[in-house]
Formats: structure tokens, sequence, C-alpha cells
């Protein structure tokens, strides 16, 4: 067979220049935080057990340039909020590679706290951004009880292991001590957030940056919430080239999965499923989504 001199020159060059092609590890942050998994009626929640293999693979690749968040999310859980981006740190001082982060539709309450794992932050125009507050919200059932005649009865060992329960009525004393509470977790927020925003923040403006409010793009980029209007895949190959390898990170699932692991479901069980998805639903709907 006859070949002519460096036939095989192109593909050796191809390679060499896809060898050399920076990686960008593109983690995509989307639903309610919360520790409980997914079921039949309840999206993927965002905890560090679901998240902790996804993190490690998105530092894992060779000549890793960066790692890109994109995020979406209502909120949900403090802790979770806090374990999973503490866990995208230290990864990212470990690999000394720098976070960049976007915010989509929401990054707000729990989101924005996912977004301060970032070096830097960005969001659309329109993203929704903030909510650095704490709420807590339920419904008190001992009004109708007593119309269909129930009798509450409920027996515990500590006198505060009935604290705000939603069949009696309310006591001024645990509103009191659940308001303590949201203190100190509103408090480990804003530390979060003033230690990695530092002298970004507008100082002036604290009282506002802090108050729970969620701010639109440009005015969470006055704030100092954010560090600019930017779209992920835009912004990455005019930081890291045209040619930049976006390596997306996700989850397969068998379609089969969840039907398998629902089949056995308990009437009760299905009933919690149903109340949690209604319930991640509402943290959606606050914002118009």
């Amino acid at each position: 067979m006859n070949r002519k001199p460096g036939f095989l020159q192109r593909p050796i060059a191809r390679f060499r220049k896809w060898r050399a092609t920076p990686v960008v590890s593109v983690l995509r942050l989307q639903g309610v935080i919360s520790p409980g998994g997914s079921a039949p009626f309840r999206p993927a929640a965002l905890n560090l057990a679901a998240l902790e293999s996804r993190i490690e693979q998105a530092f894992r690749p060779k000549r890793l340039a960066a790692v890109a968040l994109v995020i979406n999310s209502p909120g949900g859980s403090p802790v979770q909020s806090a374990l999973i981006a503490s866990a995208i740190r230290r990864k990212a001082e470990e690999k000394n590679v720098p976070v960049l982060a976007f915010a989509e539709d929401v990054a707000v309450s729990g989101g924005y706290w996912l977004m301060t794992a970032g070096d830097e932050l960005y969001a659309d125009r329109a993203s929704i951004v903030g909510s650095i507050g704490v709420i807590s919200a339920g419904f008190g059932f001992k009004g109708l009880i007593e119309r269909f005649g129930i009798e509450r009865r409920i027996h515990s060992a500590g006198e505060k292991k009935s604290f705000l329960d939603p069949f009696s009525a309310e006591q001024e004393e645990d509103v009191e001590r659940l308001k303590e509470i949201q203190s100190q977790i509103h408090d480990t927020f804003m530390d979060q957030v003033k230690s990695r925003r530092g002298d970004k923040l507008n100082r002036r403006r604290y009282k506002e940056i802090f108050s729970g409010d969620v701010f639109l793009g440009e005015e969470a980029e006055r704030l100092g919430l954010i560090d600019g209007i930017a779209e992920a895949t835009s912004l990455l190959k005019e930081r890291f080239g045209k040619d930049v390898r976006l390596r997306p990170i996700g989850v397969r699932r068998s379609p089969l999965r969840g039907l398998l692991r629902g089949g056995g479901s308990s009437a009760g069980q299905m009933t919690g499923e149903v109340l949690a998805g209604i319930e991640d639903r509402l943290h959606w709907n606050r914002y118009g989504l």
C-alpha cells in the first residue's frame, strides 16, 4: 500500500492538541437542599451524601483549569448547604484549582450558600440571588382537631420534648427559643458570606444584604454578592479558550430504579413522599418558578 509521507501527522497533531487542551468540570447543583434523597414524587435532593462522589469526580481530571458550579436552587437545609460548600472548598484548596459559580434562575438562601464555594460568582440579569436569612414554617392543627372532637394525647420525658407541637397551642417561650436558634444560624450564614466575599461586599448596605431580601443580577452585583453578569459557557470559553473542554459531571440513573424502589412503599411512606414533593414545590413557587 502506497502512503503519502506524513499521513499520520495530522491525527497525531490533533491528538497532541487535544491532550494540551484545558479541562473545566461543570458541576450542576439543581434542586432543593435537603438531607432526604429522591423519591417517586420528589425530585432528587441536594445533600452531601448524594454529591460527595460527584465533587470528587469534578476535581479528578488531568489538566484541570477550573471547576464551574451551575446553581439553580431555592435553598433548604442550612447544614447540608454548609457541608456541600465546605467539601467543594476542601477539594479546591487541595488541588489548587479555582471555582467559578454561576446562578441560573435562583440561587437564594442555601442556594446562595452554595455559590459562596466559588472564588468568582456570576449570574444572569434576571437571576434571583440572595435571601441571606433563616425561615421556619409550619401549620397549627389545634382548632381543627377540636372541631372534630379529636383528643390529643402526648407523653414525653423532658419538658421541652414537645417543643412547637403543631397539635397544641403555640407557646410564647417556644417561639422565643426558635428565634434564638434562627438568629444563631443567621449569624453562621452571615459569617460564611463575609468570609468568602470579604471586601467585595458593599459595607454601606450590610443591613440590606443580610435582611433576607432577594435581588436581581445587576443589583446583586452592586451589592457585591456576585462579581458580574455572565453565562457559564460563554465566560469559560472566553477565559480558557474556545477549545476548552467543558466536562459535565452528572449521575447516571436507571429508568427502573425509581419504580423498583417505590414498588414496596407503604401507604404512609407514599403519603410522606407526596407531602415532601409538595414542600419542595413550594420552595420554588416562592420565586415564581
